[in-house]
């Protein structure tokens, strides 16, 4: 991304806060696509063109915006990630939260 950027000399479009609405808009394409289904059948729908293909675009585009964003923030966003997934794992034990959803509060 960062290379694509570069060739395109749009870096200076891409501070954090225009990234960050870029990727709220593409995260907004990829709910409308789920919006009306019927929870139960979205994966049955999804596996069938061209919702297949759309529900990719959306979700390379969500990709692109978030590990830019991480570029130009300098995060390692591989390495958060984990941490983020232990830290889960040590809050929500298997063994305790087996099947149950986790409760806010």
């Amino acid at each position: 991304m960062r290379a694509f950027t570069e060739e395109r000399a749009w870096a200076k479009f891409h501070d954090p806060k225009s990234l960050i609405l870029a990727l709220v808009g593409e995260v907004g394409e990829l709910a409308e696509l789920f919006q009306w289904l019927p929870a139960d059948e979205a994966v049955r729908r999804v596996a069938v063109e061209p919702l297949r293909t759309r529900v990719g675009e959306e979700l390379a585009d969500v990709l692109v915006y978030l590990v830019r964003l991480a570029d130009v923030l300098d995060i390692d966003l591989a390495s958060a990630a984990r941490s983020k997934v232990r830290a889960a794992a040590d809050r929500y034990p298997a063994e305790d939260h087996h099947g149950e959803a986790p409760q806010k509060g």
